[in-house]
């Protein structure tokens, strides 16, 4: 399915003197029967994609500030000349956690692919009970469930769950225009966090 998504982009492109920058943070949480599948995989994108990634979001180590660029040669050659005039290099402690994390914690992404997979199947069937539309994300741990059916703009929504339930979401527009009657959830929390917040929601959504 993402290679057939994929594939017209890619085609569009390998003809223009385009290239693309991918940001595949997210790559390993990934739910469902497809696998992710990076543009740069694709015939011909090789040399003509930036991939971004880390280790924040699949291993857990946000916060370490521990991330990678592949790319062409020469991209890499200039971007490298910029950088290291920019900043000096990761923490050391934070690359020895990168590569026992490489060598060693395979199982435990996967672990924790599958229990976000978990949380978020249990999280969108709750929001589908309560009447409230939201896209099957398959990816991340967020859902971008909408609110349009309660006539209120994003903030307000917002602001009066949090004033009224003490829960907090973010409104859609912290991510462009397009966000308007939309929240974000994130399922990056215990089950039972999960479940009381979604209690919270409910109290919240049935008064308005």
């Amino acid at each position: 399915m993402l290679f057939r998504s994929l594939e017209p982009i890619a085609a569009l492109l390998r003809e223009r003197n385009i290239v693309v920058i991918s940001d595949e943070i997210y790559a390993e949480l990934t739910y469902g029967d497809a696998a992710h599948v990076s543009i740069a995989s694709l015939p011909g994108m090789a040399e003509k994609t930036i991939v971004l990634n880390g280790f924040s979001k699949a291993f857990a180590m946000t916060g370490w500030r521990l991330g990678y660029v592949c790319g062409p040669a020469e991209l890499i050659a200039a971007m490298t000349k910029i950088h290291q005039y920019a900043i000096m290099c990761a923490p050391t402690m934070a690359q020895y956690g990168g590569i026992e994390a490489l060598r060693s914690c395979e199982p435990s992404v996967q672990a924790m692919r599958g229990e976000y997979d978990a949380r978020r199947r249990f999280m969108l069937g709750e929001l589908r009970q309560m009447g409230i539309e939201c896209f099957e994300a398959r990816g991340a741990f967020y859902l971008f469930p909408s609110i349009a059916r309660f006539g209120m703009e994003a903030e307000t929504f917002c602001e009066r769950l949090l004033r009224e339930q003490r829960l907090a979401v973010v409104p859609g527009t912290a991510f462009g225009e397009s966000g308007e009657g939309y929240i974000r959830c994130s399922y990056a929390y215990s089950i039972d966090t999960i479940k009381e917040a979604l209690a919270r929601l409910r109290a919240f959504v049935e008064m308005v």
